[in-house]
């Protein structure tokens, strides 16, 4: 599905995705009209989902990342869809993921400080539906955070 071209348009964008069409196409040795259809292809195909911003939480105050890792009471029928339905509520859950295994899911919740941290976990995730057991982990370095592929 991917040629070289593709691979090679996709490192760029991932390298530096402000570029403008222009730029990019002249970076790659080929017209901006080749470069459009090319990306619009990828789009097309769900390669390239879209450009987004990434913004640095820690910029705007927040301090502090817990990984909540839950599990869930299964004997409730919906107990996923209304766990999740509700985490999805809380804007300091910034990540829900799902398991197979003894953790269903695992949440990403960031804070100011740890103060506020308690009253999230006390007032919000406590409160959410069909908990069986939870444990936190409190993060302490992010060690690697790349969202680039080896393409």
């Amino acid at each position: 599905m991917l040629d070289d071209s593709d691979r090679r348009i996709l490192r760029r964008l991932q390298s530096d995705p402000d570029q403008s069409i222009p730029d990019l196409a002249d970076a790659l040795g080929m017209t901006p009209s080749r470069l459009s259809r090319r990306l619009d292809r990828l789009r097309e195909h769900g390669v390239i989902r879209g450009v987004r911003a990434i913004v640095d939480w820690r910029a705007l105050g927040f301090e502090v990342e817990v990984s909540l890792r839950v599990t869930l009471d299964k004997t409730q029928g919906r107990a996923f869809d209304d766990f999740i339905e509700a985490a999805r509520m809380i804007a300091e859950v910034i990540e829900i993921q799902t398991f197979l295994g003894r953790v269903d899911v695992r949440l990403s919740v960031i804070a100011r400080d740890i103060p506020h941290y308690q009253q999230i976990y006390r007032d919000q995730i406590l409160a959410l539906p069909h908990i069986a057991d939870i444990e936190a982990l409190m993060h302490v370095a992010r060690i690697k955070a790349d969202e680039s592929l080896p393409l």
